[in-house]
């Protein structure tokens, strides 16, 4: 029961909070990006994909529905987001000593152990365990 709440707690936190920033792109757009997506090359349409690593990826591990692979989605958009975004901060500390991508960091490793660990028991999916 133990493990199956830790997985509770860890999906909520994940995906509540990369849920806000998909939030925000809803009403704010991802047009910020364009400059980012045309440095490297790449067209803008891909800013698109955020809604998907930023809203539907954070509702299935809400939910516990296929939350391995909305765990996974995570990892994914927060490598391309650190690719994008952040890597001139990559090797920066903050004045308060932590790393400058620690929060980035977060999302991923944290995408990355719900995708190891799938729902738990207390999910939609529940104990089945067929879409968790």
């Amino acid at each position: 029961m133990s493990d199956d709440l830790g997985k509770l707690i860890l999906r909520l936190t994940l995906g509540g909070l990369v849920l806000l920033h998909g939030v925000n792109k809803i009403f704010n757009g991802v047009g910020f990006m364009d400059g980012a997506l045309a440095a490297h090359g790449l067209p803008s349409f891909i800013a698109y994909g955020a809604y998907i690593g930023e809203v539907l990826a954070p509702l299935l591990v809400l939910l516990g529905i296929y939350s391995r692979i909305g765990g996974a989605i995570i990892a994914i958009n927060m490598v391309v987001a650190i690719y994008l975004m952040h890597m001139g901060q990559f090797f920066t500390m903050t004045k308060a000593g932590g790393w400058a991508l620690e929060l980035q960091a977060f999302y991923l490793l944290t995408g990355v152990v719900v995708m190891l660990l799938g729902a738990g028991r207390f999910s939609v999916a529940g104990r089945a365990g067929k879409f968790n």
